[in-house]
């Protein structure tokens, strides 16, 4: 009887062990697959495409691993093995993508510079363009292989619980998926709550780490059952030495070889909670001022020399036609550089709503700057710093909702939002989103968006300004203008005035408000397009969850970028 119970409280020790080891497995490897995916999409560019390509490759990869687990014959050392070279992928993949993704965009360059090429023979295709295109592929390869091996777990584990107990378990399967499930939960969590706070080399590595002292907990407890124990220590040793030298150096490596893929020095390169920012700097030499562009996840979204185009083309023509001293919305600009504009206005108050506090804290004055952060300070003006200004931080899907139920009221609205490029930011272009904003206009109100490329991605173009219309505007236009950073951009106003915001304009001598660049006249004739370039019945408007516009953008952009840019 006594050793009945002593055996089985031993199983019951070996059970809880197993089951713990595989939840925090489960969470590790839901972990690397956000880690990947989220990765990607900063690497390739087509986040969305990104993400649900990598998840669906790592499933199957899963489901092959899972397979494959029956041709490994002791699956004490083999699960030991596996959990190393999970260990050792993780820790690497990132550096690795990093490395292989730099190197294939440098190569060109290097090429010409070795042999004194001429600009316009700089080799971009043949063997050049396929290196560049299987470097894209590494992150997705990298997700491939950890797939198939985070499959081979759970049939491992499975069977070295029956092992233990010495019999067939009924129950087994649905055991270890319960563990499973729940740590994978408790990664989930992880990732939203911790990993995306930390560098991605950081993130990969304490996943890493975790996973490898699961492993090291295994192999000591099961020492007597697995073979080759001792080059097994030494290699998880190995490992760890190797993690916490990426852990410390890893960082600036993989900012390296980031800074190669711009082609101005990189002066900045931080994530955020919900992006990458990245600053790079170009000297124009003596008596000049430095050349400033500013990227999100790897895309410009302005240069320092010509975004005064963009923000008072966004800007200048809706105010000029609102009340006077009004009070303003705007919706996005973290960058502080359309509320500089507005600020010009001499509104009677201003708040700004946008979701990155990091992104609005970089461009807010601050004791002992960076060079290159006070720069952008003064670029905006230090308009953060202006008493009127309130900003809220916070989704702005959800943050206009709380504005209306508060009753607020506003004379103008500045839409300045990303691209459309994820269906996160598809809502936002939405007809339901729009209403929104016409609650909260006055009866003589004003609304200016941020509309992308009118020549890139046209059906994106037009079909923000049905989807505008159908919001209740009763008057609606488009107009664009040349940027040099971007080629030609587009935007649109609308209003609830009796007369359009064009009429408005033509009735003016000049703006209300002067510009250094913008005038009168050149706003009044960015509203004419090239004959029937509006003569599009196919053009859908973008309802709340259809992703017209976001589908619209990434056609567009792929057609005119590749396969693997947006």
């Amino acid at each position: 009887m006594r050793a009945t119970a002593k055996r089985s409280r031993q199983v019951f020790v070996h059970d809880v062990l197993l089951i713990c080891i595989m939840a925090v497995l489960a969470a590790c490897g839901l972990i690397y697959e956000y880690l990947l995916s989220h990765y990607a999409g900063r690497v390739i560019g087509a986040i969305e495409t990104a993400i649900y390509t990598m998840i669906g490759l790592m499933i199957v990869s899963m489901g092959l691993g899972a397979l494959a687990a029956k041709l490994i014959k002791d699956p004490f050392s083999g699960f030991a093995w596996l959990e190393a070279s999970i260990a050792i992928c993780g820790v690497s993949c990132i550096l690795i993508i990093a490395t292989l993704v730099s190197f294939s965009a440098v190569l060109p360059r290097v090429i010409a510079e070795t042999f004194s090429l001429p600009p316009d023979l700089v080799p971009d295709g043949g063997l050049i363009s396929l290196a560049r295109e299987l470097a894209m592929l590494t992150p997705y390869l990298f997700g491939i292989l950890i797939g198939f091996l985070i499959g081979m777990e759970i049939p491992l584990i499975a069977r070295v619980r029956e092992q233990i107990y010495g019999q067939h378990l009924e129950h087994n399967v649905g055991t270890i998926y319960g563990a499973d499930y729940i740590g994978a939960g408790i990664g989930a969590a992880l990732w939203v709550t911790i990993m995306l706070g930390l560098e991605i080399t950081e993130a990969a590595v304490l996943t890493a780490i975790a996973n490898l002292v699961a492993g090291i907990i295994f192999l000591l407890y099961y020492w007597s059952n697995i073979v080759w124990r001792l080059p097994l220590l030494g290699l998880h040793g190995a490992i760890f030495l190797l993690a916490l030298a990426v852990y410390q150096f890893g960082s600036d490596w993989t900012i390296r070889m980031t800074a190669l893929l711009y082609e101005d020095p990189v002066v900045y390169n931080n994530a955020s909670r919900y992006q990458s920012l990245t600053i790079t700097e170009r000297y124009l030499g003596s008596g000049n001022d430095p050349l400033y562009g500013f990227y999100i996840n790897g895309r410009l979204q302005f240069s320092s020399n010509d975004e005064h185009i963009y923000h008072s083309m966004l800007v200048y023509p809706a105010l000029s036609v609102a009340d006077p001293q009004p009070k303003v919305l705007i919706v996005g600009g973290g960058d502080g550089l359309a509320l500089r504009d507005v600020l010009q206005f001499e509104p009677e108050s201003v708040t700004l709503i946008d979701l990155d506090q990091e992104l609005v804290e970089f461009f807010s004055p601050a004791s002992n700057m960076q060079h290159y952060r006070s720069a952008l300070v003064q670029l905006n003006e230090q308009a953060f710093a202006d008493s009127r200004v309130e900003v809220v931080i916070g989704d702005a899907f959800l943050e206009v909702d709380k504005l209306r139920d508060k009753a607020k009221n506003f004379d103008a609205i500045i839409v300045d939002l990303p691209d459309p490029s994820h269906p996160d930011l598809d809502r936002l272009y939405s007809s339901y989103f729009y209403q929104r904003l016409y609650d909260l206009l006055s009866a003589n109100g004003v609304m200016a968006v941020q509309s992308t490329s009118p020549y890139h991605a046209k059906k994106a173009f037009i079909s923000i300004g049905k989807t505008i219309s159908a919001a209740g505007f009763p008057h609606v236009e488009q107009y664009r203008q040349n940027i040099p950073s971007f080629g030609e951009w587009g935007w649109t106003v609308a209003s609830k005035q009796k007369t359009s915001t064009r009429q408005r304009l033509l009735a003016m001598k000049s703006l209300s408000t002067e510009h250094h660049w913008l005038t009168r006249d050149l706003a009044i004739a960015s509203f004419e397009f090239p004959k029937d370039f509006f003569q599009d019945d196919d053009v859908k408007i973008n309802t709340l969850g259809t992703n017209q516009i976001y589908q619209y953008h990434s056609e567009a952009w792929k057609s005119e970028l590749g396969l693997y840019l947006d």
